[in-house]
């Protein structure tokens, strides 16, 4: 199917993302249904944080008419109503018409597809977590099911192998809100739980700052730990697989290791910038996780 303007856009934004959405050592098959997926998780992505242009053809193409295309929680609603007739019937986006032949032949399920959907509304509502529960709770509706869907795709997903893969995707996402904690301030977010700030006594008028504090680089260096155990813990994953497979989620592993380096490298200071891992980084962790995953979880 020939992409319109705005899906082309919406999909070229994968170049930008932190790990290789579709590898070009991927058989063609898998890439395609990885794009796919990618290009609806963006949409309902940028949905959430408002990147759409009020009245522009993504709204047009859900439905939503000029006067409501700025409400995000409509916009949200009617890409539900949409991703419905991807399950049964044909969908107006043109982002879930091409979704629509990968959900049929890899026979997915609505509910990784809702859960990331659910996230977003989430973040419409909620602009605070109290309790690193309550941050865990959000990651299972905005992280865990990009996971499952790559199981499901690949023909390899188990409840084991499921479990591992929640704990990579939930520090993924941890990982992600240390490194972007000033931009999602910038968007009356936090997801630094607020039993941490208190515990080490910050306060929000200091994650506003443009270096932090003493205090803030000690509450993320604790919550990068806490990421950092949940990537170890999920890294039997990676050698339960084989083949291509295995070289993807050990990228996706490694780099969210890798990120966690270039945030100790900064003095855990993330206010003055998203520390960015290095290619070395990378390509040292990506060793580490390989040597791991055939000691604790297969081959």
């Amino acid at each position: 199917m020939r992409a319109d303007p705005a899906s082309r856009a919406t999909l070229g934004k994968a170049a930008d993302e932190n790990f290789p959405v579709a590898p070009f050592f991927l058989p063609r098959a898998w890439r395609d249904d990885l794009m796919a997926v990618y290009g609806y998780a963006r949409l309902v992505d940028d949905i959430g944080d408002g990147d759409l242009a009020p009245g522009g053809a993504d709204a047009r193409a859900l439905g939503v008419v000029p006067g409501e295309a700025g409400d995000r929680l409509v916009l949200l609603d009617a890409l539900e109503a949409d991703l419905a007739r991807v399950f049964d019937g044909t969908p107006r986006h043109p982002l879930l018409r091409a979704l629509q032949p990968t959900v049929r032949r890899r026979a997915l399920t609505p509910e990784p597809f809702l859960g990331l959907l659910r996230a977003n509304r989430q973040d419409q509502l909620v602009r605070r977590y109290e309790t690193y529960d309550d941050l865990l709770a959000y990651c299972e509706l905005s992280a865990n099911p990009v996971g499952r869907l790559v199981l499901a795709l690949t023909g390899t997903a188990t409840p084991e192998r499921i479990r591992r893969s929640d704990e990579i995707c939930t520090a993924l996402q941890l990982v992600e809100h240390l490194q972007d904690v000033a931009e999602d301030l910038a968007r009356d977010r936090i997801y630094l739980p607020a039993e941490d700030l208190k515990r080490f006594h910050v306060t929000e008028d200091e994650l506003a700052r443009p270096t932090a504090g003493a205090a803030v680089r000690s509450l993320i260096a604790f919550q990068a730990e806490r990421a950092r155990a949940l990537l170890h813990a999920g890294t039997p994953l990676v050698g339960s697989v084989h083949g291509r497979l295995r070289l993807l989620l050990t990228g996706f592993t490694a780099g969210g290791l890798a990120a966690l380096d270039a945030i100790a490298d900064a003095g855990f200071d993330v206010l003055a910038g998203p520390p960015k891992p290095t290619k070395p980084s990378l390509t040292r962790q990506a060793g580490a996780v390989l040597l791991r995953a055939r000691r604790e979880g297969g081959t």
